[in-house]
């Protein structure tokens, strides 16, 4: 990752009339990252990736963008592609016509573009390449406004919910693509409601709350913010664990509502800080114990979005969905 900053904001507000979209937004991301934008409904998220896209200009604050200002006199030029809510797409046209169009419309403004075959093959559509866009699932519109967005090889790229309504094949493909950009050096700032997406894919995350920052930085340091969570543990002695888990200071077997740990006889959830489940694995192993699974029910991520924006209620607790 390069030290260069792709994104710099200070102070950004902006207003629709009564209502506050963003109040005094700080945001820092370095060129070559990932960087994850998470909150509820109406935090802000859409808005503040319209201003990086220069759909928008903010009221009041600095936004600095790929090393120039942007602001109402002085809109961001060239580098910079995505796409907000869903892409814009010409649903008569095939895949390929779609793309060759964008590119002709941009040639004036910039004349470095990708091979356009090539774009579609790097995100699976090749096979759909002459189909009309007409017909395309969701998934397949999200790819093809990726690739769409790649057309002028930006340095960032900004992307809302770009996994929406793809498949597992989908999702890997359009993964791939992303992390190979930021490995060349290119910034990635996307918005996402899928928090196992930003999870496997963010260098560093923002979440914001009700227009305001209320964390940002690397989904690592979230630990602290999560406090205790519960962990799903299956091992090769499930009573072994039990007992073993029973003796590790600050760690307990997780009661109440529909626990796994009622449900299934070889899965344990147990709750506690993350050093306790540390001291846990140690002693597993040295009693013998195999562990087959360990992980948190609970996503980190999740975990930290429901505690930060003040719906911690399931936030420690086995999700009914996981328990069936």
């Amino acid at each position: 990752m390069q030290s260069t900053a792709a994104i710099r904001a200070r102070g950004i507000t902006k207003t629709f009339g009564a209502v506050v979209a963003l109040d005094g937004v700080d945001l820092d991301v370095s060129a070559g990252q990932i960087h994850g934008l998470v909150g509820p409904n109406g935090a802000g998220k859409t808005t503040l990736l319209g201003l990086l896209l220069g759909l928008a200009v903010a009221d009041g604050g600095t936004l600095e963008i790929l090393g120039t200002v942007a602001g109402r006199a002085l809109a961001v030029s060239g580098g910079v592609a995505g796409f907000v809510e869903s892409p814009g797409l010409y649903p008569t046209l095939t895949a390929r016509q779609n793309l060759a169009a964008l590119a002709s419309l941009r040639s004036e403004a910039d004349g470095r573009f990708a091979d356009v075959d090539e774009l579609l093959d790097r995100v699976g559509l090749s096979e759909v390449a002459g189909d009309s866009v007409r017909g395309f699932s969701l998934g397949m519109r999200q790819r093809l406004g990726l690739a769409a967005a790649l057309l002028g090889k930006p340095r960032l790229l900004v992307l809302d919910e770009p996994a929406n309504g793809l498949d597992p094949a989908g999702k890997r493909r359009v993964h791939r693509v992303l992390t190979d950009l930021a490995e060349a050096g290119s910034t990635v700032v996307l918005s996402s409601h899928r928090m196992d997406d930003l999870t496997a894919l963010c260098d560093e995350v923002t979440l914001l709350s009700t227009g305001r920052v209320v964390f940002s930085g690397p989904v690592r340091t979230l630990t602290a913010v999560s406090g205790e969570l519960d962990y799903r543990l299956v091992t090769s002695d499930p009573e072994g664990a039990r007992h073993v888990a029973d003796g590790t200071p600050s760690l307990s077997p997780v009661a109440g509502r529909r626990s796994l740990s009622q449900t299934d006889d070889q899965t344990l959830v147990v709750r506690g800080p993350e050093a306790a489940l540390d001291d846990l694995v140690v002693r597993l192993v040295a009693a013998g114990i195999a562990i087959r699974e360990l992980g948190p029910v609970v996503p980190l991520l999740e975990a930290a979005f429901l505690a930060l924006t003040g719906d911690d209620t399931d936030a420690g607790t086995v999700h009914e969905e996981s328990a069936r």
